[in-house]
């Protein structure tokens, strides 16, 4: 079975119109995705299942909620937002109303077993970016089960803040770098091609446009593409993040090397959703 990020696969959204289709869900085993209406004041999800609502319970909101190693911010963030669930029962609230039970906790163990247990380093996966932080971008590999990417794993170039490479909400691929003590880590920046792949497409004498990635007292670093930048002389006025547009003057294929002109530099700053 393959374990996609929340709210990716339009496949697993269900919208039930009876509830003989919910027992028949419950039956086989589905994972389903629905949206989180609401989180109560007991942090238990109130999930939209169509034909009524479902209860993930706050106990089976995710993994590490029992064990007390995930805060419950982890369930309040997600209102408004689409979850993964299997159909565990039924019962009578206190108004005797039928309520559906569900489980995303279920879902993610599972994925855990059969997926994010396999992975070695080096393994490219499908993830989404769901929160961003000075130190790096977090990430869903599956099923809301979260792992990171340091920021010096986003970029070949120094960044300031993980937005200037990538946005919340966007799909990306990524590899596993390293397993230590039950924790993940993943990198981007291997897999934005090589020195050799992104300076072949540019040539000497032309005029492109780049990012200063940083001021040293020898230059300025200038950023093409996400894994290749080159240096230009020191110009007054510009600071990390600036767009510019560039002449280059040299491509050095054995040193790894380029030499650019500062031409013009820009006022806005570039990010990810820019680049």
């Amino acid at each position: 079975m393959k374990y996609y990020p929340e709210g990716v696969a339009d496949s697993l959204l269900k919208r039930f119109e009876t509830m003989d289709e919910i027992k028949a869900a419950m039956k086989s085993g589905d994972i389903c995705e629905g949206k989180v209406l609401l989180c109560d004041r007991e942090h238990n999800l109130h999930i939209d299942l169509g034909v009524c609502t479902g209860i993930i319970p706050h106990r089976e909101g995710a993994l590490g909620i029992q064990e007390g190693t995930v805060r419950d911010i982890a369930l309040i963030s997600k209102v408004g937002k689409r979850v993964c669930f299997r159909i565990i029962g039924f019962h009578r609230n206190e108004n005797g109303e039928r309520e559906v039970i569900l489980s995303r906790r279920i879902v993610q163990l599972q994925c855990m077993k059969e997926f994010v247990e396999g992975l070695a380093a080096g393994d490219v996966i499908d993830a989404r970016i769901t929160r961003l932080e000075n130190f790096g971008a977090f990430i869903d590999i599956g099923a809301g089960i979260n792992s990171l990417i340091p920021i010096d794993m986003l970029s070949v170039s120094r960044i300031r803040h993980p937005r200037e490479r990538v946005r919340e909400g966007a799909m990306i691929r990524c590899a596993l770098k390293k397993r230590e003590d039950g924790k993940l880590t993943f990198t981007l920046k291997e897999l934005l091609g090589t020195w050799e792949e992104n300076a072949a497409l540019f040539s000497v004498g032309e005029t492109v446009t780049g990012i200063v990635r940083s001021m040293e007292s020898y230059g300025v670093f200038v950023e093409l593409m996400p894994n290749l930048a080159g240096l230009a002389e020191l110009t007054g006025g510009l600071h990390p993040g600036q767009s510019v547009s560039v002449f280059i003057k040299s491509i050095n294929p054995d040193r790894m090397k380029i030499k650019l002109a500062v031409v013009e530099a820009f006022g806005e700053s570039q990010e990810a959703g820019d680049l």
